[in-house]
């Protein structure tokens, strides 16, 4: 964990700085005189040499004493909390939505492999993978915002918890049509390969319903690449959904991330950029653990 924070890190330093762009310019804008950047330069230290920024760039991070952002002035950590909230609701929302639909039809495609179901599952999952986020969102945002007009197009409910569904449905929906598909095709892969197995067969000898051999018996063994995915994903999306709070002006991480990037604003990015990669490994760590109470077989190993 340590050497990828550390990659990550050092990344980041290296790409804000190939980034064309002076932070001092960007945030005084056209009314900025030569005195009064050179004066922000010095205040916030980018008038060191890049070895020196560097080495206070890392040390700040071992801290975890995020310099104040240079657009707003403020702690870094207290704006990604937030945040955090309305990331959170996205993201559970989307992953409830993909794990069940998901799981759902890669378990009915497997079971009657070859049928109408399977083929119109997995053509939508491949529909669902291959089709851009930014474009699902705007054409959900026309057919169902703007001509039908049934859902609010953008923004973040803030007054009881029908306001609050009623604004999350286009983003949730955006924001699982990925994972539902890639799940699907990940369940019914698994499962084929399992429901094959000679224990299986014995399940089915012994007279058990098809119902137990399924869900008690196959779909345990079954999830583990699953699984994988899921915490994966939804790491990923705590992190922050990038382009889909971008599409709906939802006030969370991601957008926090995009306004960094467009102002240059070091001591924000580096603070999201971390929490980004903080829990992705985290996501990996929980994961692994989770192999364990899956497959007994593992523990033993």
């Amino acid at each position: 964990m340590i050497p990828v924070l550390f990659g990550v890190a050092t990344i980041t330093f290296i790409l804000f700085f190939i980034a064309p762009g002076d932070p001092a310019r960007i945030l005084m804008g056209q009314r900025g005189d030569p005195e009064t950047i050179a004066a922000i330069r010095a205040e916030w230290g980018l008038d060191d040499p890049i070895y020196i920024q560097y080495f206070r760039f890392m040390w700040r991070i071992i801290r975890l004493d995020f310099p104040r952002s240079f657009k707003t002035r403020r702690e870094v950590l207290p704006a990604i909390w937030e945040r955090l909230p309305a990331t959170a609701e996205l993201a559970i929302a989307s992953m409830v939505i993909a794990v069940i639909l998901g799981i759902s039809a890669g378990i009915i495609s497997a079971i009657k492999q070859y049928s109408i179901f399977d083929y119109s599952s997995m053509i939508g999952a491949l529909l669902g993978v291959s089709a851009p986020i930014f474009w699902v969102g705007l054409l959900l945002i026309y057919i169902f915002g703007y001509k039908l007009r049934i859902v609010p197009t953008g923004g973040f409910g803030r007054g009881d918890i029908a306001t609050n569904l009623h604004h999350l449905i286009l983003p949730a929906i955006t924001l699982g049509l990925r994972p539902v598909a890639t799940i699907a095709r990940l369940t019914r892969s698994s499962m084929l390969e399992v429901i094959r197995q000679d224990y299986i067969k014995t399940a089915y000898s012994k007279g058990l319903k098809g119902r137990v051999v399924i869900f008690k018996h196959a779909l345990r063994n079954a999830l583990i690449p699953v699984v994988t995915y899921i915490g994966l994903m939804l790491a990923a999306l705590l992190g922050g959904a990038i382009i889909t709070e971008s599409v709906f002006s939802w006030p969370g991480i991601g957008k926090l991330a995009i306004d960094a990037v467009n102002s240059r604003d070091l001591p924000q990015l580096e603070a999201v950029t971390i929490f980004f990669a903080s829990l992705y490994v985290f996501a990996n760590l929980i994961v692994d653990i989770s192999y364990g109470f899956l497959d007994p077989r593992i523990r033993y190993d």
